[in-house]
């Protein structure tokens, strides 16, 4: 089976619980969509959460749009690294914060097995009859039959942050499985045809979703923080 989890947003107490409920075996593979961090109160929490789970399990970790801000925040200098300028305006104090970056922002540097952890992430992943990204894919890419071509040939900012694959058709023979826009009513989003939406938003008062695939079996938490809302 494949379980994949949906926007996290540095909500440790959420994944947690939600890791606890799912029945997983050796032969499970997990594929988290991207933006661990941001937003909620503990981005560094939910990245030890993550890599200790991926020493048990078979872990799957792409890059979200806040993870490209993040590290380009940071210097790093790679094409799917961007997005600097908007880091704090997107809850990236909250990241820093959590890795006290504020104590010393002049000689930071990330944990050693954090810094493994970022730069491993990877912008998507295809396993037999479904494609992950976090945001989804642009219309032109939906319009191709060939899933790989389309993938190699898509631009990071279409992965990390276009909002358009909901909406369309496509013909890539595969199901896309994305996150990136958060949906209020604690459903995940279906969109036929292939395509299913994972972000319910968890950080803005919703849940975190993991879907089980290929039974399509949802595991959702609720938002403990009631300070967190939709709006």
């Amino acid at each position: 089976m494949i379980y994949a989890i949906g926007d996290i947003h540095g909500m440790r107490a959420e994944l947690e619980e939600l890791l606890e409920q799912l029945p997983l075996t050796d032969d499970d593979q997990l594929v988290f969509i991207g933006d661990y961090v941001d937003r909620g109160p503990d981005a560094k929490g939910v990245v030890d959460v993550l890599i200790e789970l991926s020493h048990r399990h078979d872990c799957t970790f792409l890059i979200g749009n806040h993870e490209a801000m993040f590290l380009s925040f940071l210097g790093w200098d790679d094409p799917w690294y961007f997005g600097a300028e908007a880091f704090l305006q997107n809850g990236g104090d909250t990241t820093l914060q959590s890795y006290g970056y504020f104590e010393d922002c002049e000689n930071f540097a990330l944990p050693p097995d954090h810094d493994k952890f970022y730069r491993d992430l990877v912008p998507y992943h295809v396993k037999g009859e479904y494609v992950f990204v976090h945001a989804g894919l642009s219309r032109d890419s939906l319009s191709l039959s060939d899933i790989e071509y389309a993938l190699e040939h898509e631009a990071p900012r279409d992965i990390l942050w276009q909002r358009s694959t909901s909406e369309l058709p496509h013909s890539l023979g595969a199901t896309v499985i994305y996150g990136h826009t958060p949906v209020p009513d604690l459903q995940v989003r279906w969109n036929l045809p292939y395509t299913i939406g994972i972000d319910t938003g968890c950080v803005y008062g919703g849940s975190l979703t993991a879907i089980r695939l290929p039974d399509e079996t949802l595991f959702q938490v609720e938002c403990k923080s009631p300070e967190y809302t939709f709006g």
